[in-house]
């Protein structure tokens, strides 16, 4: 059995999603599409929208065939590292391809991209040095740097989003001579960063979030742009726990965490460099919410992004420590299995005995640092919530085995 992988966060799974996975079944004709997705918090350093578990619900009734987890080590972080530890999961459960989408959409750009990257690193980084010393953001430093290195005719644009992933997916296939291939598809419609919704079906995840909490929570304005899957699974959750995930829902714990924390031991949290910390304290006593909180300490050096990482970094206790082992050889170091489909199943029986990690089939038995930190994230996650309902989801995150998804019969085992 083939089998293609998709590297995801489905926060929530939406219409464009499901426009790459039916375009990557087409493209690969694979017997088996596995999703490496994103846990309790995401890449650009927000909570998910709801549980892993609603949103792996999401992805096998669209089609999805294995859903695995992307640690929390790794789905917290920069692209370089979101990539090899997405990477690494494709690579132990032996994924023949992976399929990602892109802004430029031909996938031999990608291949010369990072040959040439290797060919003119010792450039590329001095001249990155250069506009991080004039007070640019890294990304943006980074970007300078490749544009004035790089004809973009030639190589791909590395100042949109989804290429600049893409990049680091084919790099780290690189890296870690992996036999995968690589394959990718043109985005359509909606870009990865738009807040406004401008197609009459497809948007893109952050305007589909920003349009749900500006009309207090109605499934009704975002129906349009997914599948009646996605829009069951939200109405469910918001049902059961009088709530959708967001930064603003977690304020109070990140200003107690900052008010009761010594500036000496936030230095000490990953991603807090260069007296950041301070900042952030300056702040915070003033700040009447998350949005108002992150329009004072954002400057032109430091992003969006990376200040909410550091915020969730915070949150969960994640320090530079317990990250430099994971960093120096960014590899997962087993498989958490959070759901399958029939075909799914019969894959991973197919393949067992040749996949090169342990499968997890539930959170318990495991003294492992990356699963370590999953849970510390799960605890962070589900804090938000009343007793006794929050223990109750907590005991779930250890105990509950993998969804198991009929998808003829389109019933639950």
């Amino acid at each position: 059995m083939k089998a293609v992988g998709v590297i995801v966060e489905y926060n929530p799974f939406h219409n464009g999603h499901r426009y790459h996975l039916d375009e990557t079944k087409k493209k690969t004709n694979a017997d088996c599409t596995i999703a490496v997705m994103s846990g309790n918090f995401l890449q650009r350093g927000e909570p998910a929208l709801v549980s892993k578990w609603v949103r792996t619900k999401m992805a096998l009734e669209a089609g999805v065939d294995i859903v695995i987890e992307l640690p929390y080590a790794f789905a917290t972080q920069k692209a370089q590292n979101f990539a090899n530890g997405a990477i690494s999961l494709l690579d132990a459960i032996l994924c023949e391809e992976v399929c990602f989408g892109s802004e430029n959409g031909t996938i031999n750009d990608f291949e010369s991209t990072v040959d040439f990257m290797k060919d003119n690193q010792q450039s590329y980084d001095h001249t990155t040095r250069k506009y991080l010393k004039e007070g640019y953001s890294y990304p943006k430093a980074a970007s300078l740097a490749y544009s004035s290195l790089s004809n973009h005719n030639t190589y791909v644009d590395l100042s949109k989003p989804n290429n600049i992933l893409g990049y680091h997916y084919v790099k780290a296939i690189h890296d870690q001579k992996s036999s995968i291939k690589a394959e990718t598809i043109m985005r359509t419609s909606a870009g990865y960063h738009d807040e406004t919704i401008s197609h009459e079906s497809i948007a893109s995840a952050t305007s589909i979030r920003k349009t749900l909490f500006s009309t207090e929570k109605k499934i009704e304005d975002i129906i349009d742009y997914l599948p009646p899957s996605t829009a069951k699974w939200l109405t469910s959750y918001y049902e059961e726990n009088q709530l959708y995930h967001r930064w603003e829902e977690y304020f109070t714990l990140l200003k107690y965490k900052l008010l009761t924390t010594p500036p000496s031991e936030l230095a000490k949290i990953y991603e807090a460099e260069e007296g950041i910390e301070n900042r952030l304290l300056a702040f915070i006593t003033e700040a009447a919410s998350f949005q108002d909180f992150m329009e004072k300490i954002k400057t032109k050096r430091y992003t969006w992004t990376r200040l909410q990482r550091l915020c969730v970094h915070i949150l969960t206790n994640t320090t530079k420590e317990q990250l430099k082992p994971i960093n120096e050889n960014p590899v997962a170091t087993y498989i958490r299995l959070l759901g399958m489909s029939q075909k799914g199943q019969a894959y991973l029986n197919h393949v067992k005995k040749d996949v090169k990690l342990p499968i997890l089939s539930k959170g318990s038995g495991i003294s492992d640092e990356l699963f370590t930190l999953d849970l510390k994230a799960a605890q962070t996650y589900l804090a938000i919530f009343p007793e006794p309902h929050r223990t109750k989801l907590l005991r779930q995150e250890y105990s509950i085995p993998p969804i198991r998804y009929h998808e003829e019969q389109r019933i639950y085992l």
